[in-house]
């Protein structure tokens, strides 16, 4: 069995140097040392792993040595991560997370969390964002949120998520309307309303399509909405009945408008997601194992809320993406 006991850190950031500055002499001088030092780290890493790494005749690395490469930034990257892994500890989460939210859930789940987080961690500071899904998710991919609370299924490969909550979807009325007296109904008895609909295309509106189409239902639109939020307030405006969320009726609305739930309607889930990442930041854990354990047993829940456990694929290293060893093209920029 090969032994790699004799590997150096020095060696790997050699061919690393190589393949990103394109040559011996332009890796020397990223490193502030000597061509003949890195000529030397090579040797003997090629002489360990007893293969050619780097093609002299032309300063390239061979595709034995893109392999090590691609190694050498993994084993980089876990170096680079462990100070971040020791602030793990309770007592050292600090800073800032930044946490997006859609509109419907921000209203109660950020209450709970201003009362949650400071009690654990009064060192953290979260910032709260409400957006769509879409928004939010687009956010999420580059780099502006650390975590968002978003409608499921999402719908990019490089986000994880996890359902958080089941949540009932009810018609709401006013309680001067026909139906408010109703305990429950189908989504037959919608045919005739004029309603306030999620947009074309939006998860809400593709999930009450689907269950008009099984129902043998066509619902009459009066008008089209990319917001939940806003459908909402035009609801509570006089504008229309709606199909919405449970939690979109406030405690302060209670009195003039009622929730109805639709029996063959299914719950929507609302899942927590973050970026495909090698490295779960300790804040991120910190957020994820709050409302994994203390939402689920939190006795101050809305109406029509089901909390769900959280997949521990949230919590757990990813590995990082190898793909561009299976193409022809050198991932480093053109000189």
């Amino acid at each position: 069995m090969l032994s790699l006991i004799m590997m150096e850190l020095k060696q790997l950031k050699a061919i690393l140097a190589i393949f990103e500055y394109g040559s011996f002499t332009a890796a020397a001088e990223a490193l502030e040392t000597v061509q003949s030092n890195i000529s030397a780290h090579i040797s003997k890493l090629e002489h360990e792993l007893n293969t050619v790494l780097v093609d002299r005749s032309t300063g390239q690395i061979t595709p034995a040595g893109r392999i090590v490469v691609d190694c050498a930034k993994q084993i980089n990257s876990d170096i680079e991560d462990i100070p971040k892994a020791l602030a793990t500890f309770e007592d050292k989460i600090t800073g800032v997370i930044k946490l997006g939210l859609i509109g419907t859930t921000a209203s109660w789940l950020v209450p709970w969390l201003f009362q949650q987080v400071p009690k654990k961690w009064p060192n953290l500071k979260p910032q709260y964002t409400e957006g769509t899904s879409f928004g939010l998710e687009q956010e999420l991919l580059e780099g502006y949120l650390d975590l968002i609370v978003t409608n499921l299924p999402t719908s990019s490969s490089g986000i994880i998520s996890s359902p958080l909550f089941n949540e009932d979807l009810v018609l709401v009325v006013s309680t001067d309307h026909s139906l408010a007296k109703s305990k429950s109904i189908h989504m037959k008895d919608l045919q005739s309303l004029q309603l306030l609909l999620p947009a074309p295309g939006t998860i809400l509106r593709t999930e009450i399509n689907a269950a008009a189409k099984k129902a043998g239902v066509t619902l009459q639109s009066k008008s089209d909405i990319d917001s939940i939020r806003l459908i909402a307030s035009l609801t509570f405006a006089g504008c229309g009945p709606a199909i919405l969320p449970s939690t979109s009726i406030s405690d302060y609305l209670s009195n003039k408008f009622t929730g109805i739930k639709i029996m063959d309607l299914n719950p929507r889930t609302v899942g927590i997601a973050r970026r495909n990442e090698p490295l779960v930041t300790p804040s991120v854990t910190a957020i994820i194992k709050l409302l994994d354990t203390n939402l689920i047993t939190s006795r101050r829940l809305p109406k029509g809320v089901n909390v769900l456990p959280i997949k521990p694929i949230l919590l757990q290293r990813q590995t990082k993406n190898r793909n561009f060893l299976n193409k022809n093209e050198d991932p480093r920029p053109p000189e």
